[in-house]
């Protein structure tokens, strides 16, 4: 999206490893068990630290790059009534508003409704929608943010630690600030209580028990705080696919894995861009079931997950060789249970453990779209997920840039064209080329009306508002001359013509990394179908003739408007 600049202004604390710590024997205190990667080399992340910062300076981002783009927040309002009643087909709900701090109302229409609001949700009480629970509540935590002054070492990394006196996790933050949760209850003691209290002080005294011998004052407290454990989710994430609910409205959690903002973040997303695609005319209304389909499903393994986790901290002392194993490359004849939970909160974490199941943007041998060219043999992408990172050298001006993010989250399905070796794709490129310009392709049947008037600056979306494209090479950059090696169509996406010819540590040999690590032949390629929210839609092989064009008419028909890849007798009948 752009704003990792933005973000990282902010000084965020950066975490590249996980202390461990335990109890010594006869209560001497706790000591350290080993040191693990945050972010292990199996989960092939682009940047391998967890950045932790503060949650309103990370909306003040959002909120500054919206007003860059004439979309403003207004605060302090809340909604005292809406209702979907159809009266305006374009805008079929009414809204009314209310200011929290003065005696001011306001009635508004609008297409659509998206409760964010949060655990205690009134649009999700008015709909009658339900919040299930999965287990009783086990454990309560403090949660602390403050200034400290302690001679515990690793106080600047995340830490989990247990101890004869309970456990604690730190977790650093920017402007020298340090977060704590601190077990207060479980349901082991004699008179736990689910709901129970404590003040600060009792807390801060919980923490000092905790990390001796080592000690621990406060400079300063920021926000304080006690909560239960519980996994919650809702049974419906929409009833009229117009009115919407994410984030915590939909599915709560412990905070300490660190998915709340980041989960709703991507549920947001996952919304945004299917609403765009079905008000720009370009996608039918049916898409719009999707979004619960897709992000149900993973608050699903989210709370799952959760759940596994929260328990493991807070009932069992893992060991180093456990979490050793854990962030190694995964190649252990048996597994564990701590094992697999620090896999999936690696992947979690990084976003990278986001998987969609199939459906229409999601490729499988029952999609619609049934060209023997889909998933070629060796892809190794995995559809659903993110494009893993790959680096390539832009022709144009020789930068050596990262693939999966040359084109903005602009809304476009981006159409990564592997070329493989020139001489050996020149007249499959050809042939897609001109297939691609064939009135009833996705690609020109989707054409900017505004196309005479297109800016020569114009990069990422010259032709379609749907579509952009790259095209990358299995050669050195000097041997490749765009204006001879592609035809005027993709030669106008000059600054999206790449090398594959940048070294990589995991496919060590190759001479194209990019194809060899995505499993494309480097010799013929393949036009690897990014979803506009990052995810893989679908791979297809690039062959001469008609066959790779024909494959993506298929694709895109399948929850296009319009009839793709058929002639007007056709799509009449």
């Amino acid at each position: 999206m752009g704003l990792k600049r933005q973000i990282m202004a902010h000084q965020p604390a950066k975490v590249y490893e996980v202390a461990f710590w335990d109890p010594l024997p006869k209560g001497q205190g706790i000591h350290r068990t080993g040191n693990w990667a945050s972010c292990p080399e199996f989960v092939g992340a682009r940047y391998p630290f967890t950045t932790l910062l503060h949650q309103g300076l990370i909306e003040r981002v959002f909120i500054d790059d919206l007003q860059k783009h004439e979309a403003y927040v207004q605060r302090p309002w809340t909604i005292a009534a809406f209702t979907n009643d159809g009266r305006d087909e374009v805008y079929p709900i009414e809204v009314s508003l209310k200011h929290v701090q003065k005696e001011q109302n306001e009635t508004i229409r609008t297409k659509y409704l998206f409760s964010a609001e949060g655990a205690k949700s009134f649009i999700r009480d008015q709909l009658g929608v339900k919040i299930h629970h999965k287990d009783p509540i086990s454990n309560v935590w403090g949660v602390m943010d403050g200034v400290v002054r302690t001679d515990f070492p690793d106080v600047k990394m995340k830490c989990t630690i247990h101890s004869d006196h309970g456990s604690i996790m730190i977790i650093p933050r920017e402007n020298n600030l340090v977060r704590l949760y601190i077990q207060i209850a479980t349901s082991t003691d004699k008179d736990f209580n689910p709901r129970k209290q404590a003040s600060q002080e009792e807390v801060q005294a919980s923490a000092k028990k905790i990390l001796q011998p080592y000690s621990i004052d406060w400079d300063q407290v920021e926000w304080y705080s006690v909560y239960p454990i519980g996994q919650g989710i809702a049974e419906k994430y929409t009833i009229d696919h117009r009115i919407f609910m994410g984030g915590d409205c939909c599915h709560t959690h412990s905070p300490k894995a660190g998915q709340g903002m980041n989960t709703a973040f991507h549920d947001g997303l996952n919304l945004a861009w299917k609403i765009h695609h079905v008000d720009s005319g370009f996608a039918s209304r049916s898409i719009l079931q999707s979004y619960e389909s897709e992000r149900k499903r993973i608050a699903e393994d989210l709370l799952d997950f959760d759940a596994k986790y929260a328990k493991l901290f807070s009932d069992r002392l893992p060991s180093a060789s456990e979490v050793g194993a854990a962030s190694s490359e995964g190649k252990h004849g048996g597994t564990n249970e701590f094992v697999e939970v620090f896999k999936s909160n690696s992947e979690f974490t990084s976003g990278y453990g986001i998987a969609y199941g199939p459906n229409e943007f999601n490729w499988s041998p029952e999609h619609p779209a049934q060209s023997h060219l889909f998933n070629p043999d060796g892809n190794s992408l995995q559809i659903g997920r993110v494009m893993p990172p790959a680096d390539v050298t832009r022709v144009i001006d020789a930068n050596k840039v990262q693939l999966e993010q040359e084109i903005p989250f602009n809304g476009s399905f981006r159409l990564f064209i592997f070329a493989g070796v020139p001489s050996a794709t020149r007249l499959a490129l050809t042939d897609f080329t001109m297939n691609l310009q064939k009135p009833r392709s996705f690609y020109s049947i989707f054409k900017r009306k505004d196309i005479a008037e297109v800016s020569y600056h114009e990069r990422h979306n010259p032709h379609s508002h749907f579509f952009s494209m790259c095209v990358t090479f299995a050669a050195p950059r000097d041997d490749i001359e765009i204006s001879k090696l592609l035809p005027p169509l993709l030669a106008r996406y000059s600054d999206h013509v790449y090398a594959d010819d940048v070294w990589n540590p995991s496919v060590p040999n190759a001479k194209a990394a990019a194809h060899a690590k995505y499993g494309l032949d480097v010799e013929k390629g393949a036009v690897v179908v990014v979803r506009p929210d990052g995810h893989v839609g679908c791979v297809v092989s690039l062959v001469e003739g008609d066959g790779t064009v024909d494959a993506l008419n298929d694709y895109f028909g399948a929850f296009a408007t319009k009839s793709i890849g058929k002639s007007a007798s056709q799509a009449r009948l």
